[in-house]
């Protein structure tokens, strides 16, 4: 068997592995370090090239960003910000049909301009936005599938762990990937929540027919300046410092972090026991993205001593079908793909097999950045591996919501993200204005 070959059986041996059940890390850890030592032919050269790529992998700068975004989303959480933030969110939109829909989109688009994290998000507004939402009228079906629709802003509108992920691979600016994703992040929100108000108007059987939106409390001016003024300042904090060329997005995460615990402390809603907490979460978080990368980047380098890229992106160009056609194959895969595995794994399976593709076509890699993420989050609401929907329903208190029930609710979401992934791939400019 030629290299080329060898890296074709282990795409397929990965993915019967991956399918069988094993953890993806270790899939591509296992492919990667036997596709090595038969290309090689030798066992210890292979473990020394792949020990290479790990420790280069973990010792770089920019790896720096996840644990501290990681970190602040957690304290965030604690703190009681995305409560706030959902408070806000339904006075402002009380007086429409359809209004505490629309103020847990807008919640989780706040909430996603702090944290980065799509779980996060989902954990949060399953416990606070679905009991106040069923108390109004609302059916639980569509009140879980908003939570899990708009739990998807948080990969999207930055700062974004997706978008830092997809840097990392592609050696992409962190900075500029987070201002691209402005306003398409913007965008589904904006479509997300017209989404609710046609969906209440035309549909009430599906979103609930004795809605009592106008009886949702009312805030005071203080009570909107006491919840809506940390949550302001955060995200002036951090976006404004990147934007502003005041710090880079990795010390942006670390002044944000100090910022949250600061925000945390000052509202006396950070115990020592909560903190404990937050650090272990971060920990545990960062470890599991931690060996994911080093395990891409390890079958990174595989798929290129075995030339299955450059091959790829030979038989791509041979094939004559189109610009487009690469792109929509390529976008139609991650879909697919998103019905069984989680957002990362995607990623870290994809993107080094398409990059020299696409870096060959002269794609603009920011661009392909953001609608990568955008069909990857699709992946978050589709069955079977619909990983925001499992939060969600392990986030319930309520038996009586199934899998099904949440994944039907949240089916009217992943149409729209279609829909705005169309836009993004029919205006790039919705990308590149910003840049």
């Amino acid at each position: 068997m030629d290299d080329f070959g060898v890296g074709l059986a282990s795409l397929g041996v990965m993915m019967v592995l991956v399918y069988g059940g094993l953890w993806v890390p270790f899939a591509l850890m296992l492919t990667s370090y036997a596709g090595v030592w038969i290309i090689k032919g030798s066992p210890v050269l292979a473990g020394k090239l792949l020990a290479l790529a790990a420790s280069e992998t973990i010792s770089s700068y920019f790896f720096g960003v996840v644990p501290l975004f990681v970190l602040m989303g957690y304290v965030v959480s604690v703190t009681g910000m995305g409560r706030d933030a959902f408070d806000v969110a339904n006075h402002l939109f009380r007086r429409l049909r359809g209004g505490l829909g629309v103020g847990t989109v807008g919640a989780n688009a706040i909430f996603a301009a702090i944290t980065g994290i799509s779980i996060a998000s989902a954990a949060v507004f399953t416990r606070i936005a679905v009991p106040e939402m069923v108390r109004h009228g609302y059916t639980a079906k569509f009140s879980v599938g908003v939570v899990a629709g708009s739990s998807v802003l948080g990969m999207l509108i930055p700062p974004s762990l997706l978008l830092i992920l997809y840097g990392l691979l592609t050696e992409q600016s962190v900075g500029d990937l987070f201002i691209a994703g402005i306003l398409p992040g913007l965008l589904l929100a904006v479509v997300f929540a017209a989404g609710v108000l046609a969906m209440a108007r035309f549909f009430p059987r599906f979103v609930g027919e004795n809605i009592t939106d106008m009886e949702a409390p009312t805030l005071t001016g203080r009570d909107l300046a006491a919840k809506g003024l940390p949550i302001v300042l955060l995200i002036g904090l951090v976006l404004g410092g990147i934007y502003g060329g005041l710090f880079t997005p990795i010390e942006a995460g670390a002044v944000g972090c100090l910022g949250a615990i600061v925000i945390g402390l000052a509202r006396r809603q950070l115990s020592l026991r909560d903190f404990w907490q937050v650090l272990t979460d971060t920990g545990l978080v960062t470890a599991s993205i931690c060996f994911l990368i080093i395990a891409a980047q390890m079958y990174s380098r595989m798929l290129a001593l075995s030339g299955l890229p450059a091959g790829f992106g030979s038989f791509v160009a041979t094939a004559e079908i189109g610009y487009w056609g690469v792109i929509f194959a390529y976008l139609g895969l991650v879909i697919v793909m998103g019905t069984i595995l989680d957002s990362s794994s995607i990623m870290l399976i994809l993107v080094p097999l398409m990059l020299p593709v696409v870096s060959a076509m002269n794609v603009d890699l920011i661009w392909f950045g953001v609608i990568t993420v955008i069909a990857v989050e699709i992946g978050l609401l589709t069955p079977p591996f619909g990983i925001s929907v499992f939060v969600i329903k392990s986030a319930l208190d309520d038996d009586s919501i199934s899998l099904g029930d949440i994944f039907r609710g949240a089916a009217p979401f992943a149409l729209m993200m279609l829909f705005v992934l169309g836009l993004v791939l029919a205006f790039p400019s919705l990308v590149t204005a910003l840049l």
